[in-house]
């Protein structure tokens, strides 16, 4: 029932000001609530939008979960939320029956007056609202002011029980305090109470009421594990369906666990989210090609090959020869290697040159000096606006550069902090190794070379934050993002060729032998924020040859039409010749916008969305690695063993369909402030916003960055021709990077050291 009342400007859907006791029904997490102008309520569906003021969230229960009736069934709920409030329904429909049979049995006379207080053990139920005379002649509802002192305790509004309101803190202190000893008794991390399911736990025990044991042992390892899987399988289902409409790219994430076996973890990437598949001891196979295409092969046949639209896997030599057997059996499976793992090697190949590699070494002592001093750390903490110096962690190239730039982000405190009387009179000041801190901190080129190696590397960060943003598909990003990538450096040394051409060489090199694939020239070409381009967009014979191979690869019938509509595309003729069409290029996701507006080519529309609706990355393959060890522990008990593998597949996928919704919370590689905690990270505690559309283009163009054409007559897909000078002011680049570049400070001496 659609309203056309304006919402009120003070209320939000889901305040905190409601009690907990209103919102334990599981039905309140797929459901919104809206507060109109004249003071009615109407709750509103996450998944289809249908808005009802009438009867309360057992209405919308029975919405989510397709029974008919009083309310029609939502058709875009996924299986296990219907899975879910069809069993809360009928545990509803037994414990009214339960109680009724109960009452009865203590009752035989009928009721007592004085039986109305105390909780109910559901609250779904309707609350019929109390008219008067004037308000029925009317036609007007008029909500009584006593009827929610009636309605069932988990009601919103509801008037709560004696036992909730004569509860101090004492009584709350005991019931935390029981939390806390289970979790210290268990050695369960603390952490465990950010837990999607946390809460919702607490709240059904307190819906039961007193007297609940909870399940034990056998129930929790048997019984219950096997209801947790068949939800996943109703989640997996449903993820079905989208594989055959948009289809899918496989993810192996090969590792090597504390035992130095390879295991390899699969999952599925589609837009809806990602799912784990298996995870496999690949340690006796992993050296053959020919099996390690049998292990591949049987994923694919588990997916559907005619679901599965690329595979990305590692780029080891014997996983490049199973990617050859893969595309030889089925020919119209594209694979390439991790984009996100190629430019971490890009990382790693830029880190090793002897330059750099001097100024992270300089870097480190600074960082020491800092922190190995519980004085100067505490003199820098009360400067204002002071935060933490970030540490390189110990497996993320990318990490080295960003702890680079938080450095020399304090380059003037740090220096006040040297050249205070406070350091000077202290005891710390005549240490040889702080003297060698304080060489490296009043050394201008110190300085001068970190920002170069800082601006050198910011094209790459942000576009390894593309590839590795596994919320969004990120294939019709990569092609593109490369060449600006080289762009930007070329424009940081003034296009001077022989200052720039060791680096643009190494990422070169890295994309033309290991990550360039057809498929990458493909969704580049089929992207509209880059094909409208103009000024900027690459005719090379590489990139229409791509199209051309994915177009023979993947086009089972009507080829020639596919390729007929091309030119409708590229032109922008019929359906893409609106100017909405033109305009909403760079805010809409590519695969939407083909959904939108490539109705004038069916067959090339059916193309784009399956190409530009994937990943080029298997950074979303999380790793549990004390959990994934234990089910590749060899056990005489294969029940328990294949218990161990039901564990790891519903722990896996609740997991990766959490972090899906919770996309805030998602691993962020370029804001530091989300690097994970084991990499020895100072970490702040506000979590960043999440990657939109928009920003996904704007990261590509960004200036200063990623520049687009910013010498006249330069093109993004320019190899390595010298450019005019463009003076960059603040950096001297044209000594970085030689054995004379640094210029002797008084400190020189102990620079070396």
């Amino acid at each position: 029932m659609e309203s056309n009342l304006t919402p009120s400007s003070g209320q939000d859907s889901t305040t905190n000001s409601q009690s907990t006791r209103s919102k334990i029904d599981p039905a309140w997490e797929h459901v919104s609530e809206e507060r109109y102008a004249n003071g009615r309520k109407a709750l509103i569906c996450l998944y289809c939008k249908k808005i009802t003021k009438g009867g309360g969230i057992h209405r919308m229960k029975q919405h989510l979960a397709g029974v008919k009736g009083d309310i029609g069934p939502c058709k875009s709920v996924p299986p296990d939320v219907k899975f879910r409030m069809e069993n809360s329904l009928q545990e509803f429909v037994n414990s009214k029956k339960a109680a009724q049979e109960a009452y009865e049995c203590r009752n035989p006379y009928g009721p007592n007056v004085s039986q109305f207080e105390g909780d109910r053990v559901e609250g779904e139920e309707e609350v019929q609202q109390m008219q008067s005379p004037m308000a029925a002649n009317s036609g007007k509802r008029k909500k009584s002011t006593v009827d929610k002192y009636f309605a069932p305790r988990n009601t919103q509004g509801a008037q709560p029980s004696m036992r909730s309101v004569l509860a101090g803190k004492e009584t709350i202190w005991r019931a935390d305090m029981a939390v806390g000893r289970f979790f210290y008794d268990a050695c369960i991390p603390t952490n465990a109470v950010n837990s999607f399911y946390f809460k919702p736990m607490l709240d059904a025990i307190s819906a039961i009421g007193p007297g609940y044991k909870g399940p034990n042992y056998h129930q929790l390892w048997v019984n219950l594990l096997k209801d947790a899987k068949k939800e996943v399988q109703l989640l997996m289902d449903f993820y079905r369906a989208i594989w055959a409409k948009v289809g899918c790219t496989i993810m192996g994430d090969g590792w090597t666990d504390n035992r130095q076996r390879t295991l390899i973890n699969f999952l599925v990437y589609c837009p809806e989210g990602i799912s784990f598949v298996k995870s496999v001891d690949a340690s006796d196979i992993v050296k053959d090609a020919t099996n390690l295409f049998q292990l591949f092969d049987e994923v694919i046949e588990w997916i559907g090959p005619l679901n599965v639209v690329h595979m990305v896997i590692d780029n080891a030599a014997n996983y490049v020869a199973a990617g050859r057997l893969i595309s030889q059996k089925h020919k119209h499976i594209n694979w390439s290697p991790c984009a996100a793992h190629c430019l971490n090697l890009i990382f790693k190949d830029i880190g090793k040159m002897d330059h750099v590699a001097e100024l992270v070494r300089r870097a480190s002592k600074v960082t020491i000096f800092v922190y190995n001093h519980v004085a100067l750390s505490s003199w820098l903490r009360k400067k204002e606006g002071w935060t933490e110096i970030l540490r390189p962690g110990a497996t993320r190239f990318a990490t080295t550069f960003i702890a680079l730039k938080s450095l020399h982000d304090h380059k003037h405190d740090l220096q006040a902090l040297v050249t205070s009387k406070f350091f000077v009179d202290s005891r710390y000041s005549k240490d040889y190794k702080s003297q060698v801190a304080v060489s490296i901190i009043l050394d201008n080129r110190f300085w001068n070379d970190c920002l170069i190696v800082v601006n050198l590397m910011s094209p790459l960060m942000r576009l390894l934050r593309i590839v590795d943003c596994d919320e969004r598909p990120s294939m019709g990003y990569v092609y593109e993002g490369m060449y600006r990538v080289r762009l930007g450096i070329k424009k940081l040394f003034n296009y001077n060729k022989r200052l720039y051409k060791p680096y643009t060489e190494i990422i070169k090199q890295r994309w033309d032998q290991q990550l360039k694939k057809s498929i990458h020239s493909a969704a580049y070409w089929l992207n509209p924020c880059f094909q409208y381009d103009q000024e900027n967009f690459c005719n090379k014979p590489n990139v229409i040859g791509g199209v051309m191979d994915v177009i023979d690869q993947k086009v089972l019938k009507g080829k020639l039409e596919t390729m007929n509509e091309m030119k409708l595309f590229r032109d922008r003729l019929g359906s893409f010749g609106r100017e909405l069409a033109y305009s909403s290029r760079e805010v809409l996701q590519p695969d939407e916008w083909w959904r939108l507006h490539g109705y004038s080519a069916p067959h090339l529309q059916k193309l784009a969305i399956l190409i530009l609706s994937q990943t080029a990355s298997s950074s979303g393959c999380e790793r549990n690695w004390s959990v994934f060890e234990r089910i590749h522990t060899k056990r005489k008990n294969r029940l328990e063993h294949q218990r161990l593998n039901d564990l790891v597949y519903v722990h896996y996928n609740l997991r990766l369909k959490n972090r899906f919704y919770n996309k805030k919370r998602i691993y962020d590689p370029i804001d530091y402030a989300c690097i994970d905690e084991t990499d020895f990270w100072v970490v702040d505690d506000d979590q960043p916003a999440e990657l939109d559309v928009e920003e996904l283009e704007n990261l590509l163009y960004e200036e200063g960055s990623i520049p687009i054409n910013e010498v006249e007559g330069s093109s993004s897909h320019i190899d390595d021709e010298d450019g005019g000078d463009v003076a960059i002011e603040g950096l001297d680049v044209e000594n970085f990077g030689f054995p004379n570049a640094h210029v002797q400070s008084p400190y020189s001496n102990f620079q070396n050291e």
